[in-house]
């Protein structure tokens, strides 16, 4: 079965659409931003030169998407997959930021509830990597079920290697976390 890794998709708050070279402007405009990069990694990304080597890993990765605030129409920040692996049935998501006026509201969770969703009608698990720095990322992954399984020495994409601490969601227990959050509402 084919797994499209750039469809687009959309709910009430969040459209994701394919990452194109043409969205650099826009979306360096977000990721200009030195304190969406405090806790992680390469702190430096802020920085145009290492920006567009970041951006040139996302467009290669043929995963990434630019997302768009429907109310508004604006880039708000990227995500993309990652490692897809059909034999084990696992993908990653990650190397997600946003703009942070968006922190702590629920556009992080309607992107990831986007992803997660297309990513399971294709794989069992999903897995994110998450430097060991990043409280914010972790505490945010947490929220939506992930469960810690280890870390490990990772390069990101032209970049530097860091320490990553790696969470997994698995198939079985996302359609748990949807239910127990539905009832919750």
């Amino acid at each position: 079965m084919y797994f499209d890794l750039q469809p687009t998709l959309g709910n009430e708050l969040v459209k994701l659409v394919p990452l194109r070279v043409e969205d650099l402007k826009s979306l360096y405009q977000v990721a200009s931003d030195p304190l969406i990069w405090e806790q992680h990694p390469n702190k430096n990304r802020y920085q145009q030169d290492i920006f567009e080597k970041f951006f040139k890993g996302a467009i290669e990765s043929n995963g990434a998407f630019l997302v768009i605030d429907n109310e508004n129409e604006e880039v708000i920040g990227s995500s993309r997959y990652y490692e897809y692996d059909p034999g084990k049935k696992s993908i990653a998501v990650g190397y997600t930021f946003l703009a942070r006026n968006y922190w702590g509201t629920a556009y992080n969770m309607a992107m990831k509830i986007l992803m997660l969703d297309h990513a399971f009608k294709f794989a069992d698990t999903v897995n994110f990597h998450i430097g060991a720095k990043n409280i914010r990322s972790q505490k945010a992954i947490e929220k939506l079920g992930a469960v810690k399984i280890g870390h490990e020495d990772r390069k990101s994409s032209n970049e530097n290697n860091s320490l990553d601490y790696v969470y997994t969601i698995n198939k079985n227990t996302w359609g748990k976390i949807l239910l127990q959050d539905m009832n919750n509402l």
